[in-house]
């Protein structure tokens, strides 16, 4: 038979502390978004904010690293900046974490948004219905919609020139 295992006490500072390492260990998290699981495990709102404090201080809470890590990571996906804001912003990240996450990517959006059209539509627009399903494409997934005209009318563009 095995023995029981003693969960902490949800009272416990070192309990939150080594629940917030956990999930920290899997992935960055915002301080938001950490506060929130805490509280979802029971954890009470006088022991997260020392524990949140604790570990910004040691440096293994970062809003800043958080933000930058997902920024490319949905950058890689093929997602554009007003997406990417949208969701950094839903984390709880602030706006000067927020910025300085997207200056740190340093994206060409037009070069992005074109390269993410090429590989979902292979072929640029035809028809006015072709550009229209293609711009909703693009700005659905955060391309500005001046953006996504700019692209659409480039590729149309450069394929007549090579034609």
């Amino acid at each position: 038979m095995r023995p029981q295992s003693r969960k902490a006490p949800k009272d416990e500072p070192d309990a939150a502390y080594a629940a917030a390492l956990r999930l920290l260990a899997r992935r960055e998290h915002s301080a938001v978004e950490l506060r929130r699981k805490l509280d979802q495990r029971g954890f009470g709102a006088a022991l997260i904010t020392p524990v949140l404090e604790r570990l910004q201080g040691e440096g293994y809470l970062s809003d800043e690293r958080f933000a930058l890590s997902l920024a490319r990571h949905r950058t890689d996906q093929g997602y554009g900046e007003l997406r990417i804001r949208a969701e950094l912003a839903q984390h709880g990240v602030d706006g000067s974490a927020l910025e300085r996450a997207l200056a740190e990517l340093d994206a060409d959006w037009v070069e992005r948004a074109l390269r993410q059209a090429r590989r979902h539509f292979l072929e640029p627009p035809e028809t006015a219905t072709d550009t229209a399903r293609m711009l909703r494409y693009l700005t659905q997934r955060g391309f500005p919609p001046g953006v996504a005209r700019r692209v659409l009318a480039d590729w149309a563009e450069s394929v007549q020139k090579q034609g």
